[in-house]
């Protein structure tokens, strides 16, 4: 099953009167891997962001993460998705929607369920679904500096 989103997003009309610019279903969603869909909901390229125009944040062509700005994501893991261990350089704000998620970091396991909230801080980390329901998060991704530890920066990877 595929991932739908309906997104409202508000801006000003010419005359700086609120408006409701896009109410629509996200479509853009995309598969990088089996058993995994996202979709970016905004996405801002600076931080802090210019609210003035009219433009799709949610159409900018975006990586995981945009290096001077924002990403908006929702992403849905099947039960049994593909591994993909990696890190950002952003701090990653995510709240499970529904159903439960193992997040696993270098033998660590944290098992997430809905309701729960992760602030991610540049670590190499892996989603896991070993449930039988899908697993939906919501994921603010905000740039951020490389991780350094002495003379060794932790670059994104993955």
């Amino acid at each position: 099953m595929s991932l739908k989103i309906r997104r409202v997003v508000t801006g000003h009309d010419e005359n700086g009167k609120p408006i409701v610019l896009f109410d629509e279903a996200c479509r853009n969603v995309r598969s990088g891997r089996e058993r995994h869909h996202s979709c970016v909901v905004w996405s801002t390229g600076s931080f802090p962001t210019d609210n003035a125009g009219s433009e799709d944040g949610g159409l900018r062509p975006v990586a995981s993460t945009d290096p001077g700005g924002t990403v908006f994501r929702i992403v849905r893991y099947e039960p049994g998705v593909s591994p993909r261990n990696h890190r950002t350089d952003s701090i990653d704000y995510a709240v499970v929607i529904s159903g439960e998620i193992d997040m696993e970091m270098d033998g660590t396991s944290v098992h997430l369920k809905q309701g729960d909230v992760l602030v991610q801080r540049g670590t190499v980390h892996n989603w896991i679904n070993r449930g039988t329901e899908a697993c939906v998060i919501a994921f603010v991704l905000v740039a951020a500096e490389p991780v350094k530890r002495g003379d060794t920066v932790l670059q994104a990877v993955g």
